[in-house]
């Protein structure tokens, strides 16, 4: 214990120069435990891009592809669903509800779901979070669009505003609906998922935009059909992209699974969402684990940096150690003195960091929520978190036992004699 003292108050005599260590330190372990739990929540988070959904049917592709197009909007389907096809299998005793969902239009380079009002009963993303409204109200008419969070804000449309859509998911488009604009009559609070990058119409609009549609293109002539004229029509899908499912009985899960794989109708996939989800996160997992490693680079920058401060002023403390000598302090408690500085530094840093690191996610964290639907918990430090910081001192110990043993050395040198 006296050791300890005498480490802390040696130190407290070269405050300056310890206290930028422990600075860069305790940044330096800041940086490595907010990397580390964001990405523990951001693989959380996107695992949880929609839960509450036990299977989503499509045609039959890839899992991960499947997965794209239905919940992040990125490609396309390789094949659409036939109407009586989803309601076969949303008729189904173990399916509780159905979502159903047409892709395949745009509007300035942002994708158009078509699907019904079950969509904003039952859609969940995070933890078992419903979607809610910033403003207006759930589409009505034929014509009305549910605009994400994001849409509504880098176009700058308010309720009431008409857009026209375009045919095809990309950015730029020749051939646009001009003749059935629709109006926005909602806008969906901030979810930091796909959500909030898209524009939600019912099935009947989807169906009312291409009535008249011929091989791909609209009709001309005596064939078009207005905008009025449609509301008139039967607009009952005729097929859709893909649908979601929520199950009376988890268990029933793999079985209701099996059947819609060996559906004899069509060729069809249903996939569990978490499953594809998790592997979709291995193939992004490579940028993850970098930024990881960099920060961990960064920490034993802030190690090495202790390791140079005490290595400098070790030649200025000769005469200190001496001093320690004369009243019969032994080379090893010259050993035991500097590694004892070099782990209270260490410690005294990561105290430091963990401070700071709380202090910015209480700051942060309802941004970090509104933004990118990431939730930053407040709590104690993670088994994971707590292995890196053991991680942190250990590295401490080794680096301290340089300098360390470098007073050891010119304690023997200074003609000093080791008692055992």
């Amino acid at each position: 214990m006296y050791l300890l003292r005498l480490a802390i108050q040696s130190l407290a005599n070269r405050r300056f120069s310890a206290l930028l260590t422990v600075i860069a330190i305790a940044l330096s372990v800041t940086l490595l435990l907010a990397v580390e739990r964001v990405r523990t929540e951001a693989r959380s988070s996107f695992a949880s891009t929609v839960s509450g959904t036990d299977l989503i049917v499509g045609a039959r592709s890839g899992s991960v592809q499947l997965l794209l197009y239905s919940v992040f909007r990125i490609g396309n389907a390789t094949n659409n669903i036939r109407w009586d096809s989803y309601q076969q299998i949303s008729a189904q005793p173990q399916v509780k509800w159905a979502i159903p969902l047409s892709l395949g239009d745009s509007h300035r380079g942002f994708r158009v779901l078509g699907t019904s009002q079950a969509y904003f009963d039952h859609y969940r993303f995070g933890r078992d979070r419903s979607l809610s409204f910033s403003q207006g109200q759930p589409f009505s008419d034929l014509y009305d669009a549910v605009l994400g969070a994001d849409v509504a804000r880098e176009l700058g449309y308010q309720l009431g505003t008409d857009m026209v859509l375009a045919h095809g998911a990309g950015a730029v488009s020749f051939v646009k609906h001009a003749d059935k604009p629709f109006r926005v009559v909602g806008i969906l609070a901030r979810t930091g998922t796909p959500v909030d990058r898209t524009i939600h119409v019912s099935l009947q609009g989807i169906e009312a935009l291409h009535v008249d549609w011929q091989q791909g293109m609209p009709a001309r002539g005596a064939g078009h059909v207005s905008a009025e004229q449609a509301r008139a029509l039967d607009l009952t899908p005729q097929a859709i992209t893909a649908a979601m499912l929520g199950l009376n009985r988890r268990i029933d899960t793999f079985a209701l699974q099996r059947q819609i794989n060996e559906f004899s109708g069509e060729p069809l996939l249903a996939i569990l969402p978490g499953v594809a989800l998790q592997e979709l996160w291995s193939l992004l997992s490579v940028a993850e684990k970098a930024l990881l490693l960099v920060s961990v680079f960064v920490v034993l920058t802030g190690l090495v940096g202790m390791l140079t401060a005490i290595l400098s002023g070790l030649n200025e403390r000769r005469r200190e150690m001496a001093v320690l000598r004369s009243v019969g302090a032994r080379p090893m408690h010259i050993f035991s003195l500097l590694l004892l500085e070099a782990v209270s530094l260490t410690i005294a840093g990561i105290a430091l960091g963990l401070g700071l690191l709380y202090v910015g996610i209480a700051a942060t964290r309802p941004w970090l929520e509104q933004q990118y639907g990431l939730f930053l918990p407040l709590g104690w430090p993670t088994d994971s978190e707590l292995a890196l910081l053991a991680g942190i001192v250990g590295a401490s110990v080794l680096m301290g036992c340089i300098p360390a043993w470098r007073a050891y050395r010119q304690a023997l040198l200074d003609g000093l004699s080791i008692r055992l």
